[in-house]
């Protein structure tokens, strides 16, 4: 190859990576869309799920933790809490805060009345049911 690298060489390397990589894009963007909507579970949005993620939402639990990788890493990942620990465990521990151990952050207790424990339970529950790769990676979040 020569040394000489020429503008019409340096133009040609630049329109085709840009089709290329437009191409990829384009590719990548046909694939997440065919492969979404078997991965949502949005069928099994019920007002339950809605009510508890506005408690998620307007409690600004994602201050403090991550669902599905978003969110604050200050505490546990609830993607999968609701297989790990079982709805029963979610509200006692909801209803128990903070716990009072010294030297451990503690959660603040929100006082939510029974509805709305269950109302977030169905939520998590929900997000649990999700087709996320394996995602959190290991099974403690």
């Amino acid at each position: 190859m020569s040394g000489i690298f020429t503008k019409s060489m340096a133009r040609n390397i630049f329109y085709g990576g840009t089709v290329f990589f437009f191409l990829l894009f384009l590719a990548l963007t046909f694939d997440t869309e065919r492969e979404l909507p078997s991965r949502d579970n949005s069928a099994n949005i019920t007002p339950q799920v809605a009510a508890g993620k506005h408690i998620w939402e307007t409690r600004n639990c994602l201050g403090c933790h991550t669902l599905l990788g978003e969110g604050a890493y200050f505490a546990p990942e609830l993607g999968n809490v609701y297989t790990r620990r079982g709805p029963e465990f979610i509200k006692a521990w909801m209803q128990s805060q903070p716990t009072g151990a010294p030297g451990r952050r503690q959660m603040p207790n929100f006082h939510l009345n029974d509805q709305e424990l269950d109302d977030l339970v169905a939520f998590l529950k929900y997000v649990s049911e999700i087709n996320t790769a394996n995602w959190p990676p290991n099974i403690e979040g």
